[in-house]
């Protein structure tokens, strides 16, 4: 009995006179305080309302949001990620959750559709992968286990091809119409671009984009083509004085996996040079880019090797001359009267850019200022078709490729910026949740909860690289398999084939126009 009666005591005290005495000291401290009115007035009151505060993403993402609520991607979107990566199948029950009265785009289907065995598809290679197998799925009790299978790899063939830099001496052949958009090692952390790399190298064809942050070790884990991508802090690029160093540049150009280079003029997340918290900035990290270590990096909003583009065009030809492979760049598009001076150069020079990264306004898998991703630069849907259109308008379109990027996360997106005038696309965010993002918002502080966004070993933990690896092969698997089903939905026996003529746009009182 005297046990019974200490343990309730201790009971007592625990769960009654502990918190009352946390409550007074609070109530006391906070009258006193000067920062928050709302505490000096109201101690208690006021700590309850800042507690819901904080924790309200949180309860409005998994309590209150609606299934087709939230941004930047709501729930269904979101799924829409995370279920083809872990289980290798997209299929639904019971019809869209989209809502049919809102004003959007749609693909244009033909009477009469493609069969399988018409479609120009290279599924000759198969791909080893795995996913979840669900076993059980109660309230209280969920079991799925992982098994190995093999998988189609639908990729081009051979002759349909997206080559970028025909003319240069080592052109890049693309052989899936999808790849991941540019994210920097520093921004994610190195399981999350391990992950990345070895599950793109193993899909076959499709390629990473190293981001303005250099090329890494962690890059070349997998067997992945490689986009090297140089921004205006040109990190792995530079001299301990911050100019640009061609002997490096000739160091990238010599890996095989290296296929391209790609300078960033800006991308949909900001019009300014990259930002990462010195908290990120780790020693590694810090050699890569030449800069010094847990030191905040902001890179100039632009590039100091070229203010027009007679000077970027003749750093284009240089960097071209001394690797021997294809050079784009990545912008963003403000105007038309932007697209036409481009594509107006193009044609008086005879040279520029072998690729166009086209970001739209909406992309932001960067960390990044309010102001900037949400009113500076066009969408992506309007930015492509005015740079398609002049391109065009000035006769060089067939001598540059357009990747486009910007909230593409499915095969009927990636399917509509094709038919818009794209080349290819890319994803970044799609990637990120393939390999865990569950969207915290966390991106910048270094504190990702799941390890990706973050150069902090603990959390990095979290983000096993053998298991992601095959999330990421079968999200770009799921991708290019429904590429290929909306073609032949559409009547065409390839995606490449998708044009402006099989999209049509439906107002919110249900006209349908053309976009040709």
């Amino acid at each position: 009995m005297e046990t019974i009666s200490i343990s309730t005591t201790l009971l007592i005290i625990f769960l009654v006179i502990v918190p009352i005495i946390a409550f007074v000291f609070l109530y006391f401290y906070d009258r006193k305080q000067k920062q928050h009115a709302i505490l000096r007035n109201y101690p208690i009151l006021g700590r309850m309302r800042y507690i819901l505060e904080k924790t309200g993403p949180e309860l409005r993402q998994y309590l209150f949001d609606n299934d087709n609520g939230g941004e930047p991607f709501n729930r269904e979107e979101y799924l829409h990620m995370v279920l083809p990566g872990k289980y290798l199948n997209s299929i639904i029950g019971f019809g869209s959750k989209r809502n049919f009265n809102e004003a959007g785009y749609f693909i244009r289907n033909a009477m009469f559709t493609k069969q399988n065995e018409e479609m120009r598809v290279d599924n000759e290679i198969m791909v080893d992968t795995m996913r979840y197998v669900l076993d059980e799925d109660n309230l209280f009790s969920r079991k799925e286990h992982l098994e190995d299978i093999p998988a189609l790899s639908w990729l081009l063939p051979e002759e349909d091809a997206i080559i970028i830099g025909p003319n240069c001496k080592h052109p890049f052949h693309v052989r899936s119409m999808l790849g991941q958009s540019a994210m920097s090692y520093g921004a994610l952390g190195e399981n999350a671009i391990t992950a990345l790399s070895k599950g793109i190298g193993m899909a076959k064809g499709a390629w990473m984009n190293t981001g303005e942050g250099g090329l890494s070790q962690h890059h070349l884990a997998g067997e992945a083509d490689i986009i090297a991508q140089i921004g205006s802090g040109l990190f792995g690029f530079r001299t301990e004085n911050g100019e640009f160093s061609w002997e490096r540049l000739r160091e990238k150009a010599e890996i095989p996996q290296v296929k391209a280079f790609e300078l960033k003029l800006a991308q949909g997340a900001k019009m300014r040079g990259g930002h990462v918290e010195g908290a990120k900035v780790t020693e590694e990290i810090a050699a890569i880019r030449n800069v010094t270590p847990y030191k905040t990096i902001n890179s100039p909003n632009r590039f100091h090797q070229f203010d027009d583009y007679p000077t970027m065009f003749d750093f284009i030809d240089k960097i071209r001359q001394h690797s021997g492979k294809p050079v784009g760049i990545k912008i963003v598009i403000g105007s038309k009267q932007d697209a036409e001076e481009l594509a107006s150069f193009m044609r008086e020079t005879g040279s520029g850019p072998d690729h166009i990264s086209l970001d739209g306004g909406e992309g932001g898998s960067g960390a990044t200022y309010q102001d900037l991703a949400d009113s500076v630069g066009l969408p992506l849907r309007s930015s492509l078709i005015l740079l398609d259109d002049a391109l065009k308008k000035y006769g060089v379109r067939d001598r540059v490729k357009i990747i486009a990027s910007g909230k593409i996360t499915t095969p009927d997106r990636a399917a509509i910026a094709l038919a818009m005038g794209a080349d290819l696309v890319q994803i970044a965010r799609g990637f990120m949740i393939s390999v865990g993002c569950i969207m915290a918002h966390k991106c910048h502080t270094n504190t990702c909860p799941a390890g990706v966004a973050t150069t902090d070993k603990k959390l990095q933990q979290g983000l096993v690289v053998e298991e992601k690896k095959y999330r990421v092969t079968n999200y770009i698997l799921t991708m290019r398999e429904g590429l290929f089903r909306i073609a032949s939905a559409a009547g065409l026996d390839s995606p490449t084939k998708l044009d402006r003529q099989h999209v049509v746009y439906k107002d919110e009182r249900g006209r349908v126009f053309t976009i040709e």
